[in-house]
């Protein structure tokens, strides 16, 4: 029978020793929901609410919240964090919130992950009570950890008010939610932007295009370029239909996108990288500098941009005629007489 790690032989509360553990990079993914109207939604994602910046007051108390867990929760251990990352999502009446914490140490870093999930969420309630007081925070709940003796753990399922578990997360809309209810992920690839020194412009551009065709986004994920493959398996995590990056294509000897992606593609859609390197070299000859490569990783369609904003635009106009019949193709429909 399993033990309880924070419960001592006499049933006493204890602080766990993990002095003989080794170090290790761990990582902890986090979810949650603020359940309020369609109202609130909107006024969020336009800005407009009596108390501003929503989402950005959000995000920094989560980061603070994680950094307090130690204080907060009384067995928990002090942990030096490397990083933490607080991402928002919309569905027409919910504000979804995603933590991840990372660390290198002996013990895991579920807690902070999940107490940056519950400080945003409650942050967001104190925002938006005045017009919600109702609105409830929901499904705060751990999805993966890495690292320690039993390396990868993700969680089979979302739980449900009725206790029963199904195989989705929260931030996948289902049904008819969103329109056409496909999901995508947007990725950007800066070491300035992952440290706060320099602000994405890029990454935001694109979440609203996607809105705008009726994607469920999540995003924009910003990881360094050292890092760019944690980040294609973060945004690969769910399985949406479109994972899109911005940044790391050039030659640079920091530029890894191109090998990150090639990493986890099964197929090659080079016509498509093609078609965007050709639109940006019409305007800047440069733009033919860039190693931007796109693909399938299982049914979900991969594509690397440049991480300028006339190569993020040359991406659009190239990709918004192409997005439906491809994303049909690839989910086993389509048209398959013109290809």
């Amino acid at each position: 029978m399993s033990e309880l790690s924070h419960v001592d032989r006499e049933g006493r509360a204890r602080m766990v020793d993990v002095s003989a553990k080794a170090d290790t990079t761990r990582v902890a993914v986090a979810a949650g929901a603020l359940r309020t109207t369609a109202e609130v939604v909107a006024l969020v994602r336009a800005d407009d609410l009596p108390k501003a910046d929503v989402l950005s007051t959000a995000r920094i108390a989560g980061i603070a919240g994680a950094k307090k867990t130690s204080e907060l929760i009384p067995l928990c251990h002090q942990l030096a964090l490397s990083s933490v990352k607080v991402e928002f999502g919309f569905t027409d009446t919910d504000i979804t919130i995603e933590a991840t914490a990372k660390t290198k140490g002996p013990t895991g870093v579920e807690m902070e992950a999940l107490t940056a999930v519950a400080v945003a969420g409650l942050t967001l309630h104190d925002m938006v009570k005045a017009v919600d007081p109702a609105a409830t925070l929901d499904g705060v709940r751990l999805l993966t950890k890495e690292g320690g003796k039993r390396g990868h753990w993700e969680r089979p399922g979302t739980p449900e008010p009725n206790g029963e578990t199904v195989a989705r997360p929260v931030e996948q809309p289902q049904g008819d939610d969103l329109g056409a209810g496909r999901s995508a992920v947007v990725l950007v690839a800066s070491t300035r932007a992952a440290a706060g020194i320099w602000e994405d412009t890029t990454g935001p551009v694109l979440a609203e295009w996607l809105t705008g065709l009726g994607f469920s986004v999540r995003g924009p994920l910003v990881y360094a370029d050292a890092e760019i493959g944690v980040g294609l398996a973060d945004a690969l995590r769910f399985a949406p239909s479109l994972v899109i990056s911005t940044g790391g294509t050039g030659a640079s000897p920091t530029d890894g996108t191109p090998e990150a992606t090639l990493a986890v593609l099964d197929r090659e859609l080079p016509g498509v990288a093609e078609a965007i390197r050709q639109r940006g070299t019409a305007k800047f000859p440069l733009a033919a500098l860039s190693r931007g490569v796109a693909g399938l990783a299982g049914r979900t369609v991969v594509v690397n941009l440049p991480g300028s904003p006339g190569g993020v635009k040359d991406g659009i106009a190239v990709l918004e005629p192409l997005l439906d019949h491809l994303l049909a193709q690839v989910a086993g429909g389509g048209d398959h007489d013109h290809v």
